[in-house]
């Protein structure tokens, strides 16, 4: 009788939670014979199981407990520094401490997002509401005896601005942007992932309640936590269970808990019932209007040679249906395209010393026809299609 994939995960799970504690403790033999174990239960799983969705992340883990195991093997590794005059405790504590702080490390931004409000062009209904529920009541708390939101959902198609709008909404407060990717936070360690969905909101409270700064966490790619599936194991249920119980710690602590919660995602039909109820903002990030279109146009192309018969309102008209990022590809490529002329000009030759190097010639209308028709936009109309009508159900503003 086989195995249960619930029962390979836990065991995949357990050995490789005392292989990181071995390692942690320098243990380097108990640690090389816990991660084989680990490796061993992985590698069944995925002879039993070749369809599953969750191999990828097996195959990921195993190739993570090799290297692990050949770096043991070739050296001592390297400890986490303690004070030798500190006592036991004390040296205990600076340990987890240092630990806890490099699990997260690639999570925070030391610094603010370079983003303002001005970079974002258009989504002023996204902006408003974003405003109305972070950055107002960070600077006016007393204005909002009932509270505010604390978990706001930010969907759309790809390329749209949603990240940027998380940024520049961080950018215009004094306090600590959190940003994690929700699939890299689940394949982190096999089985670790409820344990980082745990510490990283503790981190994310910790700034907020002892510093007294406000504090935006964002997870991207949301729905690779929390999205809704036919068959889950154990460590999946688990940690979407995590995540909603902190939520409602987030949405429960205090009026003045100035933590909050911006999730993003792409397929926002993907996502539990029990998730939304949690976010009581629903922010829909959609493609760029014609006034968007134009200031796009005029923002890349700005450094670039462009003929004085270019118009960007045309340019507008005749990008309609391509989003933020598809624009500025197309400028790229339309700016990649003249610099190819150059170098593929049979009279190219690399400048002497005192000349002035080539230019690219200016840019036309017929560039950008050119362009588009070799590049589509990356957002069909049965997405457009998909994304009004789950609107119609689930938007709140």
């Amino acid at each position: 009788m086989s195995l249960a994939p619930q029962e390979l995960e836990n065991t995949a799970s357990k050995y490789a939670s005392e292989a990181i504690k071995f390692d942690s403790q320098g243990a380097r033999g108990m640690a090389i014979t816990h991660y084989q174990h680990a490796i061993d239960s992985l590698v069944k799983l995925l002879q039993l199981y070749p369809n599953s969705k969750l191999n990828e992340i097996y195959k990921q883990r195993c190739n993570s407990y090799h290297d692990r195991i050949g770096a043991l093997q070739q050296s001592h590794g390297v400890e986490p520094a303690v004070d030798p005059k500190a006592s036991e405790s004390e040296q205990k504590a600076s340990v987890k401490r240092q630990e806890n702080e490099n699990d997260f490390e690639d999570l925070v931004m030391k610094e603010k997002p370079d983003v303002t409000w001005e970079q974002v062009i258009g989504l002023d209904e996204a902006k408003s509401a974003l405003r109305e529920s972070i950055v107002y009541p960070t600077k006016r708390p007393d204005l909002f005896p009932l509270g505010w939101p604390k978990g706001m959902l930010l969907y759309g198609p790809p390329g749209t601005g949603k990240t940027m709008l998380a940024a520049a909404t961080a950018n215009e407060m004094d306090g600590y942007f959190i940003n994690v990717d929700a699939s890299s936070l689940m394949s982190k360690w096999l089985g670790e992932a409820e344990k980082n969905v745990s510490k990283l909101f503790a981190m994310a409270r910790q700034y907020a309640e002892k510093e007294g700064k406000p504090v935006i966490l964002f997870v991207d790619e949301v729905d690779s936590l929390l999205g809704a599936r036919s068959s889950e194991v154990g460590g999946e249920v688990r940690t979407k269970n995590q995540f909603l119980t902190e939520m409602d710690g987030v949405n429960g602590k205090g009026k003045q808990l100035m933590l909050y919660v911006i999730g993003a995602t792409n397929k926002p039909w993907s996502l539990d019932a029990p998730f939304l109820r949690r976010f009581q903002k629903r922010i829909y990030v959609n493609l760029p209007t014609q006034a968007a279109r134009e200031n796009l146009f005029e923002q890349y192309t700005a450094k670039l040679n462009k003929n004085f018969s270019i118009s960007n309102a045309q340019l507008a008209k005749l990008f309609d249906g391509y989003s933020a990022s598809d624009i500025k590809d197309v400028c790229q490529a339309a700016q990649i395209k003249t610099v190819h002329e150059i170098f593929d000009s049979p009279d190219y030759h690399e400048p002497i010393e005192g000349e002035d190097p080539i230019q690219p010639r200016d840019l036309t209308t017929d560039d950008f026809k050119n362009i588009m028709s070799r590049r589509k936009p990356s957002v069909s109309l049965e997405m457009i299609r998909a994304y009004h009508k789950w609107s119609e159900e689930f938007q709140a503003l």
